[in-house]
């Protein structure tokens, strides 16, 4: 679903995320209208919308339907990020550029992520990649964590020697 939503299918599924349960399309509408001038068919067509593009479920009540987030804001924005990412014809260099836009407390919260998927990685697989050789272009020898820890920091110009950073000091 990496597919970004429009302004109004964004406005939509925020209040569909943030309640945390079934809606319909009365109450959007009448959140939506707090802050605009919205009509009903339009609400109910970008729910149809988010609907058949997967993003909602939705289940019959009476006349209308009750619609129901498929997948969390935080699925949404990660998968967002990987397909911008994946498009990158640098992705190392993507990431780099990414850290360095961050703010001390988003660098903080990426650190403690990747922290988080190394407790979670199976032992036997940390100790396969131990075993398997390293062999990467320099560019593609920051992992996410080191770009984390280096954020702001330039990596490695080209002609520097692999594992050499802006500051000089190795890692």
């Amino acid at each position: 679903m990496p597919r970004r939503l429009g302004d109004l299918e964004d406005a939509v599924m925020t209040r569909v995320w943030e309640w945390n349960r079934p809606v319909t399309v009365r109450e959007v509408l009448e959140d939506l209208q707090k802050e605009r001038s919205i009509a009903y068919t339009t609400v109910m067509t970008v729910l149809d919308n988010l609907h058949q593009k997967g993003w909602v479920r939705r289940e019959a009540e009476g006349r209308a339907y009750r619609y129901e987030a498929v997948s969390t804001r935080a699925a949404y924005a990660a998968a967002l990020m990987n397909e911008a990412w994946s498009a990158s014809d640098n992705p190392a260099a993507a990431l780099v550029a990414f850290f360095g836009m961050m703010s001390p407390e988003q660098r903080q919260a990426l650190r403690d992520a990747v922290r988080m998927v190394q407790v979670d990685e199976p032992a036997e697989d940390a100790e396969q990649q131990a075993e398997e050789p390293q062999e990467t272009a320099p560019a593609e020898e920051h992992t996410a964590e080191a770009a984390a820890e280096g954020a702001g920091e330039a990596g490695p110009a080209e002609g520097d020697e692999p594992g050499a950073s802006a500051t000089g000091k190795g890692r």
